[in-house]
């Protein structure tokens, strides 16, 4: 479950990121919609930290990295 709500924040950073791109090309600057997009892009990464920080402080999320 917690896999599945982080695929969904990673892919919603992502549309929001080119969200942004197609309101800078399309307004060229002049639109209040690149800063909702900024917002809602921070917002996404925000979430998806704290939620990998809570998956590995409550072993739902492990590393099989040889060196930890």
């Amino acid at each position: 479950m917690i896999k599945f709500l982080l695929l969904l924040l990673f892919i919603g950073a992502v549309v929001s990121l080119f969200g942004g791109l197609f309101f800078l090309i399309r307004d060229r600057g002049s639109s209040r919609r690149i800063v909702y997009s900024l917002y809602l892009r921070v917002l996404f990464c925000v979430l998806l930290f704290v939620l990998l920080l809570y998956g590995f402080f409550s072993g739902q999320l492990v590393s099989h990295a040889p060196w930890l």
